[in-house]
Parts: structure tokens; sequence; C-alpha cells
């Protein structure tokens, strides 16, 4: 699902809301997020999950098409932990 089914998805299932309404709410939720993130906070959403961030060490790297090595520098990295209410309802789904 992309960011307009989403949106599309959520104004269909509110009536009483506008698409323009539900894009800003979408928007503020990920804004919220990408800030929280970028801050070094983790964000919970119970049920479904937990955003953090996780540190990547510097090392040295290849480019794929020319065979160099490169220096890849440290980094923090964006890291996606599900809930037990998701890992649940997904493995239901495959039996």
């Amino acid at each position: 699902m992309i960011r307009s089914e989403l949106v599309a998805k959520i104004a269909e299932d509110n009536p009483h809301l506008t698409v323009r309404d539900v894009e800003a709410i979408v928007s503020t939720i990920f804004d919220e997020i990408t800030s929280a993130l970028a801050s070094g906070r983790r964000v919970e959403l119970r049920g479904f999950g937990a955003f953090s961030t996780r540190a990547r060490d510097a090392r040295t790297g290849r480019n794929p098409r020319t065979g160099a090595t490169v220096k890849v520098d440290a980094k923090r990295v964006p890291y996606f932990k599900p809930g037990k209410e998701l890992r649940e309802k997904l493995n239901a789904d495959a039996e």
C-alpha cells in the first residue's frame, strides 16, 4: 500500500473527513515519526510495532560498478520491530 492508497482508504472509512483533512493527518503522523527518530527517540505504536534507529559503524565498502574500495561513514539507520499483535495476525493469515 502506498501513501495515496492509505489516504483514500482512511477517507473512505471516515466519510465525515475530507480527503484534504486525511492527507494532513497522515502527513502530520509521518512527520512526527520522522522528527522523533531524527532526534534519537523511539516511536511505539501499540499493536503495530516500534520504530527506532540503529548505529552503523564506519566501514570500507566496494563500488559494485568499478570494484574500487570506498570509505563509508558511520550513520544511523531506521529500524522497525513489529509488535506481537502484528506478528500474530501475519502468521495466522499464513496458516
